[in-house]
């Protein structure tokens, strides 16, 4: 099983505590870190910089199409970062709690029995 991390961000750690609880809650993941962040983008022909906090989202490969959706529907920007970074290695006990953290909603994507 392939293990991902998906990052996005947000603009608070409030927004990024909601965005986190409603991924782990729905077992999108099994893991969410919320990191302060300082960024620096072109927002409609501008150079921002803004305070935001970073989400970063460790799941498999499998659940990301739902985890996106998931992101969409809670996001508060208009056009959110969303993007996923395949994991080449991962500690065998970990990766195994994050398969079966999510185990539940694989299944639920699949429509089968895990």
């Amino acid at each position: 099983m392939q293990h991902i991390a998906v990052v996005t961000t947000v603009g608070d750690m409030d927004q990024g505590r909601r965005l986190a609880r409603t991924i782990v809650e729905r077992g999108l993941a099994a893991c969410v870190r919320l990191i302060p962040a300082e960024s620096f983008f072109v927002w409609k022909d501008e150079v921002q910089q803004e305070t935001e906090t970073q989400v970063v989202i460790k799941t498999t490969h499998d659940l990301y199409d739902a985890l996106e959706a998931a992101i969409v529907q809670e996001h508060p920007y208009e056009l959110p970062a969303i993007y996923a970074t395949a994991l080449c290695r991962v500690y065998e006990p970990y990766g195994q709690w994050v398969i079966e953290c999510t185990a539940a909603a694989r299944s639920r994507t699949r429509g089968t029995a895990v």
